[in-house]
């Protein structure tokens, strides 16, 4: 056999094993892409699962700061069901940072904090295992909590507050 021959050979075989091995490359690549949609949906629908499951009347309760109104739809949380217990409340609650009204609970919630990273407008949470907080801005925060629930709209919430402390009633209905 030729040194031409013997090359033309080795190329060829040279190019079968790329493509072999190109083939293996895109098949596993559609595999994992096939695995990795088939994992998707069922997140997805437990996403809207959960969503579902805090609509319902009785993940709902009511905050009322002087004559304004806010309905509140609750964490699906050991601590928002405990604070639901508790109601109704009427609370004077304390102005700190310009973005928040935070009060000390008589006696403390079940606690799982974690870091929401951004806090937004009209969050309702546990600070520690005992210090109930509304948030009425938007901003970053490093401090972990436990959320309670959110405020369904918070439309008028920084003005229902105030500047000052402020006597916040919570109910169920």
């Amino acid at each position: 056999m030729s040194s031409d021959t013997g090359d033309l050979t080795q190329n060829r075989l040279s190019k079968r094993g790329c493509l072999r091995g190109l083939g293996v490359l895109l098949g596993l690549t559609i595999l994992g892409g096939c695995k990795a949609s088939q994992f998707e949906a069922p997140v997805i629908v437990a996403q809207d699962a959960r969503r579902a499951s805090t609509t319902p009347e009785d993940a709902r309760m009511w905050m009322t700061i002087g004559e304004r109104r806010f309905a509140i739809t609750l964490a699906d949380t050991a601590a928002a069901r405990a604070f639901v217990a508790k109601l109704p409340l009427t609370l004077d609650m304390a102005e700190l940072n310009g973005n928040e009204k935070h009060v000390d609970l008589p006696q403390a919630l079940p606690a799982h904090a974690e870091r929401p990273g951004t806090i937004q407008n009209g969050d309702l949470m546990l600070y520690g295992s005992s210090t109930l907080v509304i948030f009425y801005k938007t901003f970053r925060s490093p401090y972990a909590y436990t959320r309670l629930g959110r405020i369904d709209d918070p439309n008028g919430l920084s003005e229902a507050l105030g500047p000052r402390n402020s006597r916040v009633t919570f109910t169920e209905n």
